[in-house]
């Protein structure tokens, strides 16, 4: 089973449940990145950037990948739905690395200039299904955009701004180099996470991080102090306070997972599973608003 990267810390909680379950679906199917690809319509690269939370992915995708596990896809779009609508309440990201458009006053770009834009936008045309390929096509048009611009800078008769020279020069430079440095090292599923110290994830939780029990009875549940929910589903990979809760209320109904660090391993789910059997629950390891209903009693 492949190692899974961290999800970036900016993916919502209902993103974050929603990857989740589509990275156990295609674990326990033992298909690769490339068999999907294969099977589905979505690129090999597509479906990297879905399941490790680099772009939203699409309704259709999830779909189509229930179907090649052969699973019931009505759980996946529901999860789908609730990390959609979180999505069209966030606020729209800022597009501060880009340059804001030069005033009318400007003379006419030159040709080159015009060939470098409609390189531009012909990249951010391209389909979300493109191969591998394309990446190598992106970097050699950024290097030649790059000097392209450079050598509009000083071509005699043309006046051009030095700060746009500059900017969009240090721009295509920064593109190749990107584009250099996922060339070389490649989409690798078997790549192991680097282990550091305590990682900030989102909303104060940080990886790594050992975090206190302190289990009370408040308006007539147990709580811990760390989250308030009774729907949050929790499996193999879930981060955040969320998990801390999980844990603690487990220890405090005898069924300790032994560490209370928000990482939903192989021991919380063991400890999980014991606690769903002894109070006759479905035993899957995944609470649930079932097992968490039992563990607030």
């Amino acid at each position: 089973m492949p190692r899974w990267k961290e999800l970036p810390a900016e993916t919502s909680n209902s993103e974050r449940q929603l990857l989740v379950q589509l990275r156990r679906l295609k674990d326990h199917s033992d298909l690769s990145l490339a068999a999907l690809a294969s099977r589905t319509s979505y690129s090999r690269s597509s479906w990297e950037r879905y399941l490790n939370g680099k772009k939203p992915v699409p309704r259709k995708a999830v779909e189509e990948l229930a179907r090649v596990c052969g699973t019931e896809p009505t759980r996946l779009i529901v999860l789908y739905d609730v990390a959609e609508r979180a999505r069209a309440k966030a606020p729209a990201p800022g597009r501060a690395d880009e340059p804001s458009s030069p005033p009318r006053s400007v003379q006419p770009s030159s040709p080159a200039q015009d060939q470098e834009q409609g390189q531009e936008q012909g990249r951010e045309q391209t389909p979300d299904q493109d191969s591998d390929q394309d990446q190598d096509r992106d970097r050699d048009q950024a290097q030649e955009s790059a000097s392209t611009s450079a050598s509009a800078s000083v071509r005699p008769g043309r006046t051009v701004p030095l700060g746009w020279t500059l900017a969009a020069v240090a721009l295509a430079v920064a593109v190749a180099f990107g584009a250099g440095v996922l060339t070389a090292r490649g989409w690798d599923d078997e790549a192991p996470a680097e282990k550091t110290g305590p990682v900030a994830v989102g909303a104060g939780y940080l990886r790594g991080q050992t975090y206190k029990c302190a289990v009370r009875r408040q308006d007539g549940e147990l709580r811990a102090g760390h989250s308030d929910t009774r729907e949050m589903l929790l499996d193999i990979n879930s981060t955040g306070f969320d998990v801390v809760e999980a844990q603690c209320l487990l220890r405090e109904k005898g069924f300790s997972p032994g560490v209370f660090d928000g990482l939903y391993d192989e021991r919380t789910k063991g400890a999980a599973k014991t606690f769903q059997q002894a109070h006759h629950l479905v035993v899957d390891g995944i609470i649930g608003p079932d097992t968490w209903r039992e563990l607030r009693r």
